[in-house]
């Protein structure tokens, strides 16, 4: 057996000093980097995205409007008095596919910048400012309980539900209870 060391004289605190001076809890420890500093960039919100949008499109059309590229390309007088035949060649046709490619994204701005400038937004593949879909085959159930995806219903309650588990609670749920989660969610009925 070990030898039994002797016990500490009562008037030494050197021990509980090593103790106290150890303690990690008394030891400040600040939840934030001192050196921490927020950023300096700014967010926009979604107003400021769509007007910079906006002005994007505008200011693409009337580029698109005054360039070069949008005129149409002048026949030579020989071309014009019938003397020569013009032969197509692969240049020719390369200028007609980008005439009409140019075209039609003119016309596209077009079209949406006189939508955005009649009234109000339009719904459009670009537009994020439309509506979302009401259809009731695109809307996800959620459960009252948890807001988990609900593919369940309680026929008694009204209540949606996500599994076994919370349709035991939905059953165990006191008078009154279900009116309060159907009303939460809208869906309640007020008799007059």
């Amino acid at each position: 057996m070990a030898p039994i060391p002797p016990a500490p004289p009562a008037g030494d605190d050197s021990h509980q000093q090593l103790l106290d001076q150890l303690d990690l809890t008394l030891m400040p420890r600040p939840f934030r980097n001192p050196h921490w500093k927020p950023s300096q960039r700014r967010n926009k919100n979604i107003k400021q995205i769509v007007g910079e949008a906006s002005r994007k499109e505008a200011s693409v059309l009337v580029t698109q409007n005054n360039s070069g590229s949008s005129t149409p390309h002048l026949q030579s007088s020989a071309n014009a008095t019938g003397s020569v035949t013009p032969l197509p060649g692969p240049a020719q046709v390369q200028t007609n596919i980008s005439q009409a490619a140019q075209n039609l994204s003119t016309m596209v701005l077009e079209r949406n910048l006189q939508a955005s400038l009649s009234s109000g937004p339009i719904a459009t593949y670009t537009n994020i400012e439309s509506a979302p879909s009401l259809h009731p085959a695109h809307q996800k159930h959620y459960c009252d309980i948890t807001g988990l995806p609900a593919p369940y219903t309680d026929p008694k309650s009204r209540l949606r539900y996500h599994n076994a588990e919370v349709f035991q609670v939905v059953r165990s749920l006191p008078q009154g209870v279900a009116e309060k989660y159907l009303e939460a969610r809208g869906a309640h009925v007020v008799l007059k």
